[in-house]
């Protein structure tokens, strides 16, 4: 039940952003296919620990490139 709790906060942060995930949108490239610097980038990521009141290691997320990579990231 957690997991799916977890997964609607991940869901809201990534729709504030502007981001889809449903379809390819997930597996897009933050910086080609979205457009986002890594300014925002980092902004979404830190939202997203924030929300799930977890911290990801900063070599873990320097090789983020999609959204689907940091949701991986954040349930396991």
């Amino acid at each position: 039940m957690n997991n799916i709790a977890n997964l609607r906060k991940i869901s809201k942060v990534f729709t504030q952003y502007g981001i889809d995930l449903t379809g390819k949108g997930k597996y897009a490239s933050f910086e080609g296919d979205l457009q986002m610097d890594k300014v925002f980038v980092s902004g979404l990521i830190f939202e997203l620990e924030y929300e799930l009141h977890k911290e990801l290691e900063d070599d873990k997320v320097a090789g983020v490139q999609a959204p689907a990579q940091i949701i991986e990231l954040l349930m396991s």
